[in-house]
């Protein structure tokens, strides 16, 4: 039996409560990503202050210039198809523009089954490095600078690529009329 349950609480209404409450006090805590009109992946993350049960974690505090990603998940059925790594990008876009700096993950280096936890070797995939190992739960972090610098370069060499095989125009002379 779940502790809210033993509590006689409702978790769905605790959820609820929790996400309102980090929506009006701080902003989007979530991403939700549809494939053809369905639910296919969704993303949950707030400052450390909202997530009170993170210093629980041995390798505790997150940073106080990060935002904590608590958790993820892609549906089973939509699985492989490179939507994890889509909805990671698009909270880290979201959240660079937010001034936030960097994103924080505590990660399960003994994962098997999709819960709350992310598997280490999949944040490590998607950008994340490991800035304070443990056995089971090492933190990891994905600095947003240096992703949106890697982008704005990607950006500005195809601007340059594109700008060179551009053709310019040739002026030709106005006839005398």
């Amino acid at each position: 039996m779940s502790r809210a349950r033993a509590e006689g609480t409702d978790t769905a209404l605790e959820k609820e409560s929790w996400i309102s409450s980090v929506l009006l006090e701080w902003g989007s805590c979530g991403k939700l990503l549809y494939v053809d009109g369905l639910p296919a992946a969704f993303v949950l993350f707030a400052p450390p202050q909202y997530v009170p049960r993170s210093v629980a974690f041995p390798t505790s505090p997150v940073s106080a210039d990060a935002v904590l990603l608590m958790t993820a998940r892609v549906l089973s059925e939509f699985s492989g198809a490179g939507l994890g790594r889509m909805l990671i990008q698009g909270m880290a876009k979201d959240l660079s523009r937010r001034g936030v700096k960097a994103i924080e993950a505590f990660g399960d280096k003994q994962w098997t089954a999709p819960g709350c936890m992310l598997p280490v070797d999949y944040l490590l995939a998607v950008g994340f490095k490991t800035v304070r190992p443990h056995h089971r739960h090492p933190r990891l972090r994905m600095e947003l600078r240096t992703a949106l610098t890697w982008r704005e370069d990607v950006e500005v060499a195809l601007e340059r690529l594109l700008g060179s095989m551009t053709p310019e125009r040739v002026l030709r002379p106005v006839a005398a009329s």
